[in-house]
Formats: structure tokens, sequence, C-alpha cells
């Protein structure tokens, strides 16, 4: 008994520390969202408490004495229309930092008080826009905090593999999205990229730095382009300016450390680094492959004065892979590895951000460089004793430096957004692949390189009338580049748009936005040679056209949630046709790899259309949610000519998100999702010849039938619960994240060898020739279909430390 005395005792001191009344803080300040000049003496209140105060002469204030929780928290002047920032997480390790900006109001409504809506909207896009908080993306149940599986619970959404980050909105293919951090264009925001296009299985950037994330699935701003689906602007917080603090990560994949704090009187810094662990993990699961990712995120900001700020964007990922040759006892090991290549990548985007405050509005410019180094290589049975079992070598660079000049002001009831942009792009390639195809066996060897400059001219003009019932906005954006005499001239890219929002009650609204964009095709076509030649500059490849048309209906209720219906329609032409397979190259983008490497021409149509029902509930008496529904098609030429579903029809996706704070800063919310099966393209009988599968390794989609089955829908649940603890000057949260709690196959069809087996079952030995006395042209393997299953539960456990 003497010996369990220390361990009562400490228990004891731990349970009185953490029993003593902790408190936290909001501090920050209020400025002209325009001038950023100091809003003196505004008011801020802590909603729902008898927490509040005003700012002083330098627009700063802070609140003290809070528990630890979540708060909303109004700012309002007169002359300025009142900002509400919703679920502020106040803890002991550290101030909240909560700074507004403030917009003044039209001269016709200074003595209106108006209320302030707890879901953006903009002129420029009304309609189409979700704002997603950061407590929102780190209790998303399933998500593991991160961003690109948070919005799979927005209406509008298809998701493909439940390992994979592809993002597919209103039915366009996963390589239309565009990303801003902090104003810094990037890339992709996955480890293990598919060149090409956007997703990957593991998102990179660090959720502890972001406040926000505007979504945009339609009514682009005139200065975001380059993109025909979604644009994402994430909104990263700024280091503490008054101490030196810590978070320390501990998941069940990966862990990281951020740190941030001041560096001299102007200048603050935030930085996190994180290293991953799954290659012991997926070794003990023994699965066929050992990843390791890590990545690195920074950001250094420096206030000259009021008016000019400077800060530096840095974010970077180094991807390992590996194959794990032990793992080759079943089928499905076997064929993983016969057929994965060992994928190295990594990539870094860094930017430059100056801004200049004037008396009605303020100037923005960005310089930024981004490179994607990707590399694959693959020996046939694995065997790299000699090179003539080479079947794959690539080895590509993507370098963009970029740099953007914006202007933002308002004259009176007017708002006008206008600004220029200029890029210098590298890109090399080298290539060597031996594939079969329906055209027989190919060898594919070239080296490719090449250089070209980018630029665009945009502009905006926005203007309320009728005391703000009705918004127009106006815009149009141009693009071109030095790539070919098809592209140069910018005129022939003129994307001009509109968007209309008339508030028929204090709650109710009617928006509208119709637009045409513009999307370059991938670099990986661009560069593609044949003999010498940039083939597919031959083949004048274009850029790609979307017109959208969107519109719907939006009722803000009086407990802090939204409903809202929209219908999109989406037409799309001169999408890369890929003369290799003939299909399109919107079909393409849902798996590893590399899309787009092969001769294409700018010939083919699609159209995608349907209509999203959302409820949005934010914190609300401890409760909060989404529902939403999605009616959708989406459909592209095959080589035909004629329509056919894509490979992201998904025609009924629904979502329910259920969340619940409970007293002792317990939290548990739940996730269910169903997508009907998305269409699949069944395979060839070439498959099955010896001089096809010895090079290939896996089956020949039969392109003449594109996407005419379909795999079965899928139905998810995602489960997470969460136990915070604040002490002292720090804080821990333990969190349980589960995946698929039900563990949901979602049925894939694959063609591997019917090879017999030993003793224990273990498949061995060469393919059994079903025609042994054909000739060797003929001759063909004996194939069997198996199911490759994506249905296992995936659970995840977290400790996160905050100093």
């Amino acid at each position: 008994m003497k010996k369990l005395q220390p361990i009562f005792l400490l228990i004891f001191l731990l349970t009185g520390f953490y029993l003593r009344a902790q408190t936290g803080s909001i501090r920050g300040a209020i400025t002209n969202a325009l001038t950023n000049e100091p809003v003196m003496f505004a008011n801020v209140l802590v909603l729902n408490t008898d927490k509040g105060t005003i700012t002083d002469e330098n627009g700063n204030y802070e609140i003290t004495d809070l528990a630890p929780g979540l708060y909303d928290v109004r700012a309002s002047y007169v002359g300025f229309k009142d900002v509400t920032l919703f679920e502020i997480q106040v803890t002991t390790a550290r101030p909240a930092v909560v700074n507004f900006k403030m917009e003044e109001q039209s001269a016709d409504l200074q003595e209106v008080v108006v209320k302030a809506s707890p879901f953006k909207k903009t002129e420029e896009s009304p309609l189409s826009l979700r704002t997603i908080g950061v407590a929102e993306i780190q209790r998303n149940p399933g998500a593991n905090r991160d961003i690109s599986k948070v919005v799979q619970t927005l209406p509008g959404v298809t998701t493909t593999a439940s390992f994979r980050n592809d993002l597919i909105i209103r039915g366009g293919a996963p390589n239309e999205n565009r990303f801003y951090l902090d104003d810094v264009e990037v890339p992709n925001i996955n480890h293990f990229a598919t060149q090409g296009s956007s997703g990957g299985p593991v998102g990179l950037i660090n959720v502890n730095f972001i406040r926000e994330v505007d979504f945009y699935s339609g009514a682009f701003p005139a200065n975001r382009g380059n993109t025909l689906s979604s644009v994402f602007n994430f909104d990263q917080i700024d280091g503490r300016s008054d101490r030196i603090g810590a978070t320390f990560m501990l998941g069940a994949s990966d862990a990281g450390l951020t740190m941030d704090g001041p560096i001299g009187e102007k200048t603050t810094f935030l930085f996190s680094a994180r290293r991953s662990y799954l290659q012991f993990l997926f070794q003990a699961l023994e699965l066929p492959f050992l990843p390791t990712y890590t990545d690195f995120q920074a950001k250094v900001k420096h206030k000259f004065d009021q008016k000019n700020e400077i800060y530096f964007i840095g974010l970077g990922a180094i991807d390992q892979f590996k194959l794990n040759l032990d793992a080759n006892k079943t089928e499905d090991q076997q064929f993983i590895l016969d057929n994965l290549p060992v994928a190295p990548q990594w990539n870094y985007t860094n930017g430059l951000v100056y801004k200049h405050y004037g008396n009605q509005g303020y100037w923005t410019f960005v310089l930024s460089r981004n490179m994607l180094n990707n590399e694959a290589e693959k020996y046939f049975k694995n065997d790299d004793s000699t090179e003539d079992n080479l079947t794959l070598r690539y080895r590509s660079q993507e370098i963009e430096n970029k740099l953007r000049i914006e202007n933002t002001l308002r004259k009176g009831d007017f708002k006008f957004n206008c600004g220029a942009g200029y890029e210098f792009v590298k890109y090399n390639n080298r290539t060597f692949n031996r594939i079969f195809t329906s055209a027989g066996a190919q060898t594919i060897n070239y080296t490719s390189d090449f250089s070209m400059s980018k630029y665009a001219l945009f502009g905006q003009v926005s203007r309320n009338y009728l005391s703000d019932r009705l918004v127009l906005s106006l815009g149009f954006r141009m693009d071109g580049n030095s790539y070919s005499d098809e592209m140069a001239n910018p005129l022939e890219q003129f994307s001009p748009r509109f968007s209309f929002s008339y508030s028929l009650t204090d709650a109710v609204s009617f928006n509208f936005n119709t637009g045409r964009f513009f999307q370059l095709p991938p670099y990986t076509i661009l560069g593609y040679q044949q003999d010498g030649v940039f083939i597919n500059k031959q083949n004048n490849i274009d850029f790609i056209r979307a017109d959208h048309v969107v519109a719907g209906f939006a009722w803000n209720t009086a407990a802090n949630s939204r409903l809202s219906v929209e219908g999109y329609f989406k037409k799309y032409a001169d999408y890369p046709f890929l003369l290799r397979d003939s299909l399109t190259l919107a079909n393409l983008g849902g798996d590893f790899g590399i899309i787009g490497n092969e001769p294409a021409v700018s010939r083919s149509a699609g159209r995608t259309y349907g209509v999203e029902f959302l409820f949005q509930q934010r914190l609300y008496k401890g409760f909060y949610g989404i529902a939403s529904y999605t009616l959708g098609w989406s459909e592209f030429e095959d080589k035909n000519g004629e329509f056919v579903p894509s490979s992201w029809d998904a025609r009924h996706i629904v979502n329910l998100a259920l969340g619940k704070k409970f007293g002792k800063n317990w939290e548990a919310g739940v996730n269910w999702r169903f997508q009907s099966g998305l269409p699949f393209t069944p395979f060839a009988d070439q498959s099955a010849l010896v001089s096809s599968w010895d090079v290939n390794g896996r089956g020949i989609p039969n392109y003449n039938l594109l996407n005419t089955q379909r795999i079965e829908a899928s139905n998810t649940i995602d489960l997470r619960i969460d136990k915070k603890w604040f002490f002292e000057k720090w804080s821990l949260n333990v969190y349980l994240d589960i995946e698929n709690v039900t563990a949901n196959a979602v049925q894939i069809p694959n063609l591997i060898l019917d090879r017999p087996r030993d003793e224990n079952g273990t498949p061995m030995g060469p393919g059994v020739i079903e025609n042994p006395e054909a000739p060797a042209s003929q001759q063909r393997y004996k194939l069997k279909t198996i199911s490759d299953a994506q249905g296992t539960a995936i659970p995840s456990v977290g400790v996160m430390v905050e100093i």
C-alpha cells in the first residue's frame, strides 16, 4: 500500500491542479477592411455572455476571464457593418487572437442596424461559397483534420476511393481545382500527388495554421483564374506576438510540432514540421507498400506600420515510397506488388506578399515560386538485377515563377478589383515506358523540356442598390501564354462573369451567377514529345472552356442555421481527348501516377448539371451539423462523340453530420455518407494475351464500352470523440477518430493471373497459359476476377498538447 501512495498523491495533485479555475482570454484589433486604419471605440461582445469591451485609440481590445470553450464574438460600430466571427476556441495555453476587418456601410444605411449573418456572402460570389472554420475542420468525423475530406460533407462533392482526397466538384474532373494559401497559389495540397491532377491520400496543410477556408464551387471571382470546378482560399493566422508558443501533435499515422511567437516588436512567425510513421504500421499489417511523408510549413509577417506589411509563406513536402516485397502471400498482395511502381516525390511553394493600404483601398503584390519533382520506376516482377526488366522510368519537374498585382478599392457604393499576372514556367520530362494497348505493344522513350510565359488581366466591379437589398457584380478575365499561337492571344480566352443577388426578406435571398471560365491543360500534355516534336503543339492543343450557370435560394434562420437550394449547369468544350487511350482526360485523375503524358487533341465536349440541398447548423446550444443532398449528372463524349456518363457520375449523394458538445469538455460527432456507385469500364479481351500481360501486369480497359458498368453504392459511417483538459498555460486534447466504422466495402473488380497454389494456399509460379499450342502472339493467360474491396475501418487515436 505504501508503494501506491506516491501514485495517489500525484493523481490528487493533478486533479487539484486541473480543478482550479482556469480561464483564457480573447484579444485582437479592429481595422477598416480597405484602409487598415484602426476603428476606435468599437464595441466587442462575446455572445451569450456578459463579457464585452471597446477598442482603444489603436483599435486594440482584450476580454479576459473566459472559461475555456467555443465562443461567437461580434464587433460593431456606427457607420460599419457588424462582423461576427464564430466558434473561437478559448484555451488556457494562449490568448485567442481575433482580428476584425470591418467594411463601411453605404450612406443610406448609416442609421440602420444590419444583422451580421453567420454565413459568408460576397458581392462577387453570392452563392456556391462555403466558409469552413478551423473548429469545423478539427472536429469533423472521419476527416482526421484534413480539409479535403471535410469538404466531402458539402453538397456537390463526389468521392472516389476512401483512402484518397480527390476533389470532384459538381461532376468536374479532379484536375479542375485551384488552391490559395494567404493569396499565394499552391498547385497541390496533398502528399503523393497525382501529376496532372490535384488529388492524393494525405493532406499537407497544417490545420493549426488555418483561421478559415473559403470554398468556391462556382461564381469564381475574376482574380482567381485557371480553374473550372472549384477554388480554395486558405486564410492563415499570424504568429502570436506576446511570447513563444508550441503545439505537439501525435496521431495514429504521424507526429508534428508547431511553434509560433514574436521576432522583435513588429515581426511574428509560425513554423511546423510533421513526419509520418505509416511504414511501420503498414509493415506490421503486411501491406505491400510502405509510404513515408514529411512536410514543413512556415509564415513570417512583418508590419512596417499601419499602412504597410509584408509576409513570407512556405510550404513543402517530401514523399518516399517503398515496396514491401515480403508481403506477397495473397493474390491481392501480389497484384499490388506487380503493378505499383516506386514513386518518390517532393514539392515546395514559397511566396512573398506585400500589402499597401491607401485611403480608399489597398494594393496586393504576390511573388511566388513552386516546384514539383516527380519520379516513378518499375521493373518486371520487381527484379532490378538487369535493365532488361525495366518497364517504367519517369522523371519530371514542373517549375512556376509567378507575379500578381491587385488593387481593391471602394468609391461610394462601388467596389473595384483589378490586376494583372505574369508567370514564367519551366517543364522537363524523361519517360521510358513499355505498354500494351488495343493498338499493340509500344515503347515510349523521349526527353522533353520547354519554358513559356503566361499572362493575365482581370477586373471586377460590384455595386449595392436598394439599401443593399440588390447586389450586382460584373467581372472579366483574359489569359494567354507563349506556348503556341492558338493560346497566345488573351482575347481568345475572354472570360466574363456576372453575379446577381436580391434579398426578398431580411432572411431569404435569391442568388444567381453565370460565367465563362478557362483552364490550361496539364503540363504533361503540353510537354509530350514524339520523335523530338511537341506533338500536342502540332495538334493545336488549346485551353479547356466551361460555361457555368448557377441559381438558388438561401434562407438564414434566427438560430445560426441556413437552408439553401442551388441548381447548376456546366457546359465543357475543347477538353483534351487522349489519342492513345481514346477517351477524354476528364475521366482520369482519381488514382496514383501521372495523367496526360500522351498525344491529345482539344475536341471533347461535356456537361454536368444537378441540384443541391444544404442545411447547415452552426454551434447552437451545444449542437451543430450539416445535412446535404445532391442529385447530379456528369457526362462527357466518348470516342464516337456520344455523351456517356463520366467516371464521376454519382447520381445521388447524401451527407448527414451531427455533433454535440457535452459537459466537462467532451465532444462527439458522427457522419453518415451515401453515394451512388460510380461508373467504370470493363476489361478488353486482349487483357489475357501473354504479350499484353507480361508488359502491363493488369487488364486493359475496353474503351468501346466506356463507363457502361457501375460499382456498388457506398454507405459509410464515421465517428469522432474528443476530450479536452485545460491547465494553467497549457491544454491537452485526446481524440478517437474512426473512418468507415461499419467497414463498408466498395467492390472494384480487377483481373489477376489464375495461378496454382502451394500447400499453404499461396499463389506461386508463372501464369497458366490456356492455349499453349497457339502461336506466341496469340497465347493467352488464364485470368480471373478479384474484387479490390476498399472497406476497412480506419481508427486513429491522437494527442495534441498546446503550450
